[in-house]
């Protein structure tokens, strides 16, 4: 079961997105923008190289000019097919030519351009030494909403992706734990995703007993144990977009101050998911979930940010973390997920993905946040 299949983004969300993004270089004082094959190229254009390689492929946004791809003459029959390509013109190059000149042509010799995070280093250094007298801005810090605040067909895309995450815990959570090696498990949520529609997974983390502790543990050989806390995390892409969720089972009946630790992380989500609404900084919605779990004693426990952006990646702007102003829209898209991590012993973590509405939040996963027991 994997759903109806969604309809493709037409070529008007793609100008839309270019010219919404050509605008918002020029209000933050830059000369144009430069996106790499990535995350950002596939949200503006639809455009995926069928080889990311040591060739230049670089789309070009100036304001008040129409969009230019430069892109290898090998690639320019793909790129002729890309669902935006009506709208965009096309420089290609041959491998006898300078790429980084191509690019140069296009450029405001001493502007200040913004270039997408994951240019490779060799592209960058290129370009500014073709024009040395510009400078430039990493995406992430010149424009670090530019995706972050999602359409109706976007927040639809990351409803059916949280749908599909849900279906997997909910049928992970049948499968025998005790006795099992952690890799096992992972790899029964990496099948049970893609089972549900998703094309890339990302990550499953199956922390058990002390390896809990560890945020980032994904999996290993350890074999589970009854009695043991079991922190899952899973999440990938699902038709574009991205699923992360997190709950934390237990094998067979925990101890009390076991459920007292899980109660404390789900008063914390709770407390976060009450503190989204338009106008909140994203900073409040940590320092909610945050405040339940110093309360209860467990504050330098909570070793991680409280959550991050999603969409066409698993974790984008904008983060909910202190120091973090930046207020919350209607359409933007992040997790929820507050977590206690006793070193040596076990970790606890629950999370959801939620949208700010016009009054509120909403969940995007809905998988019960109550203890569960898994044999």
């Amino acid at each position: 079961m994997t759903g109806s299949t969604p309809a493709p983004f037409t070529a008007d969300d793609y100008r839309a997105r270019m010219e919404r993004a050509a605008r918002s270089a020029a209000d933050a004082g830059l000369a144009g923008l430069l996106v790499a094959p990535g995350p950002d190229m596939v949200w503006l254009t639809g455009y995926t190289p069928t080889a990311v390689t040591e060739r230049l492929t670089v789309l070009v946004l100036i304001p008040g000019r129409d969009p230019v791809l430069v892109v290898p003459t090998l690639e320019a029959p793909d790129a002729e097919r890309s669902p935006a390509a009506s709208l965009i013109t096309l420089r290609d190059w041959t491998d006898a030519k300078d790429p980084y000149a191509v690019t140069a042509a296009l450029l405001d010799d001493h502007g200040r351009l913004g270039i997408s995070d994951n240019t490779w280093a060799m592209h960058l250094l290129g370009l500014q030494r073709t024009l040395p007298g510009t400078s430039y801005a990493a995406l992430t810090d010149a424009l670090p909403m530019l995706r972050a605040v999602k359409d109706a067909a976007e927040l639809e895309l990351l409803a059916a992706a949280g749908a599909a995450a849900d279906q997997t815990f909910e049928e992970i959570r049948k499968v025998p734990f005790a006795g099992r090696r952690e890799s096992d498990v992972g790899h029964d949520l990496a099948g049970l995703l893609r089972r549900f529609g998703h094309s890339q997974v990302d990550f499953t983390i199956v922390g058990s007993g002390p390896n809990g502790a560890n945020p980032h543990h994904e999996v290993g050989d350890r074999v589970i144990q009854p009695g043991d806390m079991v922190v899952l995390d899973f999440g990938g892409l699902k038709d574009g977009y991205g699923s992360d969720t997190t709950r934390t089972v237990h094998v067979g009946e925990p101890t009390e101050e076991e459920r007292r630790v899980h109660d404390v992380v789900r008063a914390a989500q709770e407390a976060g998911f009450r503190a989204v609404r338009p106008g909140a900084a994203c900073q409040e919605v940590d320092r909610a979930a945050r405040a339940v779990i110093a309360d209860a004693g467990y504050g330098e426990y909570f070793i991680h940010r409280t959550g991050h952006g999603i969409g066409v990646t698993t974790h984008e702007p904008p983060y909910m973390i202190e120091g973090e102003e930046q207020p919350l829209v209607p359409g933007m898209c992040f997790s929820v997920e507050p977590g206690v991590y006793l070193p040596g012993r076990f970790g606890v973590r629950i999370e959801d993905i939620v949208t700010v509405t016009a009054d509120g939040g909403r969940r995007l996963n809905n998988t019960t946040r109550e203890m569960v027991i898994v044999d």
